[in-house]
């Protein structure tokens, strides 16, 4: 062996004893919580910033809406049709192949980005912030990434080097379409326990939807109240809302969730996806800091700071948007029937100026959608209704 071989053999040697040849550095991101939504800023060809909504219900990334103030160049190849929850019609979107998505210092290379025609979730004026579309679950499949809840970072890390921290419980997954399935037991409202597969959903902003309707549907607590569940691909999800006695998801248990049961037209295209049987959403798992390790079929979890905190819903009935950013100045885009907001006389339209005698620009949207989910002897708020000015006590005494 010459000399030259051989220093570089004792070389290499030395830095593999030394710890030098180190395995590649993890990518952390930062990102910003919504409500329960996790939002990532990043820009698509070099495009200007877009705040995006991690989903991993869906595959590829959608762009819903786009301002003057926004840059972004993007090739389409096709017309393609979205199916998802909602009595709607089917979504209508452009495909664009072939982009590069910079996320921090992280480059996901040949992305599909899809853009709606036609923006039905509203998700700026739903969360009073600036809200460019969904970050699908393409993100998740080249690298091991921990949803850190508590610091609020994406951490990319390598498969091949990625060691699970061992106070992380792990559970298997089921990957289809890209999309992540967990079987979990649950205890139904009737005392049975049973096995349920599950979506597991970063974009759906509840605790969980079942199905209700249906063989090996499941059965609905006697105490529930009727409302409105969410915005799908397809339109409005409409159902029923209650407590299930408890989830087990790892090794935690979650009691007395409050959790929906949609209408079987409102999940008419997914009911039987796989034989699923609900989906997990974003205030259950926003309770774990998360590993998603798709190349390994686990899903790692560890109860967080917000895991104890209770479950609430939307008392009131009152559903809120807001329509300028400026003004901060929600309205009410509509009204549970038989609510304690329908019977004190809220309607659609009414804009809401007062909170319990404090000015509502002074509280973002979210802020205040907590105060009509929390329970207490009333609420009180001022409202504007065209020219004229309206107070209204609202009595705010959980049913379920």
């Amino acid at each position: 062996m010459s000399r030259t071989i051989l220093f570089v053999c004792t070389l290499f040697i030395a830095l593999h004893s030394f710890g030098a040849i180190a395995r590649p550095k993890p990518i952390s991101v930062p990102f910003q919580i919504v409500g329960s939504y996790i939002i990532v800023e990043l820009s698509i060809n070099g495009s200007t910033p877009l705040n995006l909504i991690l989903d991993s219900g869906v595959r590829n990334t959608i762009i819903t809406e786009l301002s003057a103030q926004d840059s972004i160049l993007l090739k389409y190849s096709e017309t393609t049709h979205l199916n998802g929850l909602g009595n709607g019609d089917q979504l209508v979107a452009l495909s664009s192949k072939g982009n590069t998505m910079q996320i921090g210092k992280l480059d996901l290379q040949n992305q599909t980005v899809l853009v709606l025609e036609k923006d039905v979730f509203n998700l700026s004026k739903y969360t009073g912030s600036r809200i460019h579309g969904l970050l699908g679950s393409d993100i998740l499949q080249d690298y091991v990434v921990e949803i850190n809840y508590d610091r609020k970072r994406l951490v990319f890390y390598d498969p091949k080097s990625f060691v699970a921290p061992k106070n992380y419980s792990p559970l298997y997954m089921n990957m289809e379409g890209q999309k992540m399935f967990i079987q979990i037991p649950i205890t139904e409202a009737n005392g049975k326990t049973r096995e349920v597969k599950m979506l597991v959903d970063t974009g759906a902003e509840l605790a969980a939807w079942f199905r209700a309707h249906g063989n090996k549907s499941l059965s609905m607590p006697e105490q529930k109240v009727r409302g409105f569940i969410g915005q799908g691909l397809n339109g409005e999800i409409t159902g029923y809302v209650g407590r299930l006695p408890e989830i087990r998801f790892g090794n935690s248990v979650l009691k007395n969730s409050i959790v929906t049961f949609p209408d079987s037209t409102s999940i008419a295209d997914v009911s039987f996806e796989g034989e699923r049987d609900g989906t997990l959403g974003s205030q259950i798992l926003s309770r774990f800091n998360l590993i998603v390790n798709v190349s390994a079929n686990l899903l790692y979890m560890k109860p967080n700071a917000k895991f104890k905190r209770p479950f609430t819903y939307n008392i009131s009935g009152i559903e809120l948007f807001q329509q300028n950013f400026f003004l901060r100045i929600p309205e009410v885009m509509m009204v549970w029937e038989k609510s304690p907001a329908q019977k004190a006389g809220i309607v659609k339209g009414d804009q809401i100026l007062e909170v319990n005698g404090h000015k509502s620009y002074e509280y973002d949207i979210n802020e205040i959608r907590s105060i009509l989910e929390t329970p207490s002897h009333s609420v009180h708020l001022l409202i504007l209704r065209g020219e004229e000015q309206i107070k209204v006590k609202i009595p705010m005494k959980s049913e379920i």
